[in-house]
């Protein structure tokens, strides 16, 4: 795993970056790659690379070109299926001079062009340069697991595999993007090509972009999920296999994916456990998959709404595992926040990331470089809260006067059959809204993004009349022509996959908060195979009834203990607004709250904020109460603080620490006129 970095100029006139831009670029993100680092530049362009080891720790150092030295690449990932595909490139006269998947992708980018990225299984940001055509070909994995941003500007195209890397080019102004902001407080992050900064692009999951020489620009996706057409019956000759059946074959999946995430690898990979069906499934697959010692990585917290120690010891017990946990705190979280989003780049609505950032941090302090995770399951077996909720609303939206339908959430929130009728009739007045709006393509996520939306009365007078003017653009925008053929609950994933899980999970939950500390995440259950095949089950094999992740319970039936396959579902939570309200918070909190601040950076409304801040500062006593701050107040507060922190970091701050005594074990310079100073 890795960082990269380049610079292209795509006008009719040599225009080379300076080593000294290049080099701030690829410093300003060196803790993705800090073993070593790399530079190719010619009259056109500039390609950096920090390098994290991991496959071919001898050779395989980049920027890497092929044998005529016509294409040069810059790769941050893994492409897992690289042996078989490098079988393939054999056959066809290719030679290799190293064992790294990074030669692999030039090879088949010789022969395939760019049907070659249809072809990989794995996680990669990646761009290939040809200085014959001068073509700039960026492309990015299927789910977005690696980050890749983009600025263009005067024909020169700059990217990098975090913002940061672009910013430490003076030339690109630093703005926050109302659409950005907009999207973040609707759906929990932008969605991309939208960043919150002006100017700044994020290549799409599953996509490729070509620039030509005079700047034409293409872009293409070259997959995206899809889903048999409903409905469908499966029960009588059908061509599905029996419930049986399609559990034996996502275990063979499983155990591959994962297998392939554990051999293909020169260093050791651990796996984290979380205590939850997902993580304890690959934690077990990983450790049949190879002998020897097995480190495992764990949060626990002290509050202990949100601990999940029993179980993970639990598991660590049954792999025999050498288990390492760490205690978070609400203070830890307050103290590590800012940093938190040094690394995010952009506004966030929970906490959650912040264990995660202290968890990478242990795991490299261990000496490991890469980790399994269970990340993805919910997403392709449907088991998050959001399905079942939409099951049930689908099926009140026929009878929307009934009283006895809405009584079926008591199944999936039991408290609410126990709570004062007051507070399940308020419950179930917010899940009737929009029943009218069943089989409308966005009706799985209507209430999770209204709640969401609320938080935008705290946005200023200028940001919301920008929005006015100029909406951001929906998530249900350019929806597949097959969307209204799938069944409810496929639409529901599709939907969950493409927002929440490219743009939030696998991104400030996941690559920023492993890569802050040099780790590289790998997901067995975003494997290109497991995801087809998931995606091609009949609902009821995932979602039967109410019982979530019904066929990933089968299978992990003989492999970890029954107590953790049929324990209720317990979502990864962190405390939010009460970890930063202690009596011995920050300083930078309430500064960051404060009128003058909240007037100098213009993105929200004093007077609006200052009611929020104050509410919740009367409550610091009772703090360590359950259920104390209410699910918008908790979204409210994170999201305006970390807004601010973004511009603080971002905007504010004009100098970035780049580095710029990194040192290039790998140098080739190709320039035949000194470049300008730049």
């Amino acid at each position: 795993m890795c960082g990269i970095a380049g610079y292209v100029n795509l006008a009719d006139r040599k225009d080379s970056p300076t080593v000294e831009l290049l080099q701030s670029m690829i410093g300003a993100i060196r803790y993705r790659g800090p073993d070593e680092y790399g530079l190719y530049r010619d009259n056109y362009a500039g390609l950096v690379h920090a390098r994290l080891s991991i496959i071919d720790l001898q050779t395989g150092q980049q920027p890497m070109s092929n044998e005529d030295r016509t294409l040069w690449i810059v790769f941050n990932g893994e492409i897992f299926n690289f042996i078989e595909l490098k079988v393939e490139l054999e056959k066809l006269g290719h030679r290799f001079q190293t064992h790294s998947d990074t030669e692999i992708i030039l090879h088949a980018f010789e022969s395939w062009g760019v049907d070659c990225f249809s072809r990989f299984n794995g996680q990669w940001a990646l761009a290939l340069w040809n200085t014959q055509t001068r073509n700039l070909i960026l492309s990015r994995d299927r789910i977005g697991v690696r980050p890749l941003f983009i600025h263009e500007n005067n024909r020169r195209v700059i990217f990098g595999s975090e913002i940061k890397a672009l910013f430490a080019d003076p030339s690109v102004t630093r703005a926050i993007n109302p659409q950005g902001l907009d999207q973040t407080f609707t759906y929990w992050a932008s969605i991309a090509p939208v960043t919150v900064f002006e100017g700044i692009e994020e290549l799409p999951p599953a996509s490729f972009r070509l620039y030509g020489p005079n700047g034409e620009k293409k872009e293409k996706l070259y997959w995206s999920p899809s889903y048999p057409e409903a409905p469908r019956s499966w029960e009588h000759g059908s061509i599905f296999p029996t419930l049986a059946d399609a559990t034996e074959l996502l275990r063979e999946k499983l155990e591959q994916a994962t297998k392939l995430r554990m051999l293909r690898s020169d260093v050791p990979v651990g796996s984290y456990l979380s205590g939850g069906l997902d993580s304890s499934v690959i934690a077990q697959l990983g450790r049949r998959a190879k002998e020897g010692r097995f480190e495992t990585f764990s949060i626990r917290f002290d509050d202990i709404e949100f601990d999940e120690t029993k179980y993970q010891r639990m598991m660590a017990a049954t792999l025999n595992s050498s288990h390492r946990e760490i205690i978070v705190t609400r203070k830890d979280i307050a103290q590590v926040f800012p940093d938190v989003i040094q690394h995010t780049e952009r506004p966030i609505l929970r906490t959650a990331p912040a264990p995660l950032f202290l968890l990478s941090k242990a795991v490299r302090e261990s000496g490991i470089k890469a980790v399994l995770t269970g990340e993805g399951a919910d997403e392709m077996l449907a088991g998050y809260d959001i399905f079942r909720e939409a099951k049930i609303r689908q099926f009140w939206s026929h009878q929307p006067n009934s009283k006895v339908r809405p009584l079926l959430f008591d199944r999936i929130y039991p408290y609410l059959a126990r709570s004062p009728q007051r507070t399940r009739g308020m419950a179930f007045e917010f899940w009737k809204k929009g029943l009218e709006h069943a089989g409308s393509p966005g009706f799985s996520h209507e209430p999770r993004w209204q709640t969401t939306s609320s938080l935008k009365k705290f946005l200023s007078k200028d940001f919301l009349g920008s929005l006015e003017k100029n909406p951001s653009p929906s998530a249900l925008d350019n929806l597949p022509a097959a969307f209204n053929k799938w069944d409810p609950l496929t639409q529901a994933q599709y939907l969950e996959i493409t927002t929440l899980l490219s743009t939030y999970l696998i991104s400030s939950q996941g690559d920023r908060m492993l890569m802050a500390h040099s780790v590289e995440g790998r997901f067995p259950f975003l494997d290109a195979d497991v995801m087809e095949f998931c995606n091609g089950l009949p609902a009821e094999y995932k979602l039967a009834f109410l019982e979530e992740k019904r066929i990933l319970k089968k299978v992990a039936d003989g492999l970890i203990p029954e107590s953790i396959i049929h324990r209720k579902k317990q979502p990864y939570r962190a405390p939010d607004a009460a970890s930063f309200l202690g009596q011995d918070a920050p300083a930078y909190i309430q500064e960051l709250f404060s009128d003058r601040k909240l007037k100098t950076n213009g993105v929200f409304n004093p007077q609006v904020v200052q009611g929020l801040y104050e509410k919740c500062i009367s409550k610091r006593d009772k703090v360590h109460e359950p259920g104390l701050f209410s699910n918008t107040d908790n979204m409210a507060f994170v999201g305006i603080l970390s807004t601010q922190l973004v511009v603080q970091q971002f905007i504010e701050t004009s100098e970035l620490s780049c580095g710029t005594n990194i040192q290039f074990k790998t140098f080739i310079d190709h320039t035949q006129h000194p470049s300008p100073a730049r």
